[in-house]
């Protein structure tokens, strides 16, 4: 098992000066995360999704990041791929200048966007980005192993470029897609991608999820990249040596995550300005049934809040699911940075040493 820190630049009501600190702590918390002994991070590329995500330029804080670091694996987890966000040329060039100066540390995530507001922002033809999405993820990985690239395809025509520089790991990065949906990660499977996947469902819809995906990643044969067979969860996390106080600001911080993020993804409309979603903690009984309903039987397998001992059996859940990676969302819009900073040291040094 694999242990990393998802980062969404998330802010519950953002003011400019909110908005400068919350990156300033999000590095803090990264160099953090590798002193305790994660993995890695993930950085989101999101336009427009106000409160919650405001991470729109990853390139630039993975750099940030790596130039902090030394072992900590630098995830794009996803760039939006489709050409009215990134051209693939684009995409190719950051990614090799990335992994170079990180000495061989990129993951690299590729995905369409499921929300109308980036859709609409960049003037995209919407029926056509799974087609291009599609189209470029056969076009970079060749960029990076070709000396000379040239491309005829339905979107693209480029003429003979030399694509420079190339990255250090070889063939090329490890290359993952986003699961938006349930039924997703068998289709990213058959395409040999590595999976990133939201938290969703009980142990038995989990599970049933990855063998889906291992069944289809089996069959893959990708032609032009190396198939990545690995498959990565996304829960809401915070753990503390206070359980209750973990619970409190978790489910609270877990709560904002998710219908924020329904708020875009999930709807037809494109909110614009403060978001109506809760912010409050939980009152007294729902607290006390969400802390009981944790290791509930058929309870969901989506978060890991609480103190060490609860993580443990949570981390365990998802370890008998047959993940390979918890890509940890502590940095949730309603969570004091000074928890985070807990929260991580806590997992790095009480949870993750049991999965070792």
């Amino acid at each position: 098992m694999k242990f990393s820190l998802l980062f969404e630049m998330q802010i519950s009501e953002p003011t400019r000066a909110t908005e400068r600190q919350t990156f300033h702590d999000c590095v803090e918390q990264a160099v953090l995360a590798e002193q305790v002994g994660f993995d890695g991070i993930w950085e989101v590329e999101h336009h427009g999704l106000y409160e919650y995500s405001h991470s729109s330029a990853p390139e630039v804080f993975l750099a940030f990041v790596a130039a902090r670091t030394k072992t900590l694996r630098l995830g794009h987890g996803i760039t939006l791929t489709p050409h009215r966000y990134n051209h693939p040329i684009r995409i190719a060039e950051r990614i090799a200048t990335l992994d170079i100066l990180s000495e061989g540390r990129v993951n690299w995530g590729s995905g369409k966007s499921s929300s109308a507001v980036e859709k609409v922002a960049f003037e995209n033809k919407v029926d056509e980005l799974h087609d291009q999405w599609l189209e470029a993820l056969q076009m970079i990985p060749a960029m990076w192993q070709q000396d000379v690239f040239e491309w005829k395809g339905r979107f693209f025509k480029i003429a003979p470029t030399q694509v420079v520089p190339k990255p250090v790991q070889k063939p090329h990065p490890p290359l993952f897609a986003a699961c938006s949906k349930p039924e997703s990660a068998a289709s990213v499977g058959a395409l040999g991608l590595g999976a990133l996947n939201f938290a969703l469902g009980n142990d038995e819809f989990l599970s049933q999820k990855v063998t889906e995906y291992r069944a289809a990643s089996d069959k893959a044969r990708p032609s032009g990249f190396q198939k990545n067979n690995h498959f990565a969860c996304t829960p809401p996390t915070l753990v503390l040596t206070d359980d209750r106080k973990a619970c409190q600001y978790g489910f609270r911080g877990a709560r904002f995550f998710a219908e924020s993020m329904g708020a875009y993804y999930f709807g037809s409309n494109r909110p614009i300005g403060k978001l109506n979603v809760p912010r409050d903690f939980l009152l007294d009984d729902e607290l006390q049934d969400a802390m009981a309903y944790r290791g509930a039987p058929g309870s969901q397998c989506s978060a890991i809040i609480g103190d060490p001992s609860a993580a443990c059996e949570m981390v365990q859940r998802f370890a008998d699911t047959g993940v390979d990676e918890l890509i940890c969302v502590m940095q949730m819009g309603t969570v004091p940075h000074e928890l985070i900073l807990e929260s991580i040291r806590t997992f790095g040094e009480q949870v993750i040493p049991r999965f070792r």
